[in-house]
């Protein structure tokens, strides 16, 4: 009864109940793991975005892509190939990026690539000693 009326109160329709106010719980239902997965990836021709792709849809897998194979063969199937994983990432609102020559990495929409070069100063000696 209570439900009924918290219904109407903060609902523009009118509640109509069937006498039955319960949900049902499938418990054969098979769970789900909401994990991140890093997946390697190695794109050997331009179908193998494909697969990339499919695996960044699922929205918890981030990519990291060996890029040399496709260089070496085809640098313009390689362009190709890049192109269409990068509309597709970016209509994903996820993240793509180069990391060297060789690899990309992708992201889904929950992650953000960091660009930003993180480089450790240089050790200071210490000038406390004389050198003999």
């Amino acid at each position: 009864m209570a439900l009924k009326k918290l219904r109407e109160m903060f609902g523009n329709q009118k509640y109509e109940s069937s006498g039955e106010d319960y949900v049902e719980i499938d418990l054969n239902q098979e769970k789900k793991e909401n994990k991140v997965i890093v997946k390697l990836f190695v794109l050997r021709d331009y179908e193998d975005s494909n697969m990339v792709l499919n695996a960044i849809r699922e929205g918890y897998t981030i990519g990291i892509v060996d890029i040399r194979v496709l260089k070496k063969k085809d640098p313009i199937e390689l362009k190709r190939a890049i192109g269409k994983i990068k509309k597709t990432v970016q209509a994903l609102e996820g993240s793509i990026a180069g990391f060297g020559e060789s690899t990309i990495i992708i992201t889904p929409a929950f992650a953000k690539i960091d660009r930003e070069i993180m480089i450790r100063a240089p050790k200071k000696e210490d000038s406390s000693f004389d050198d003999f």
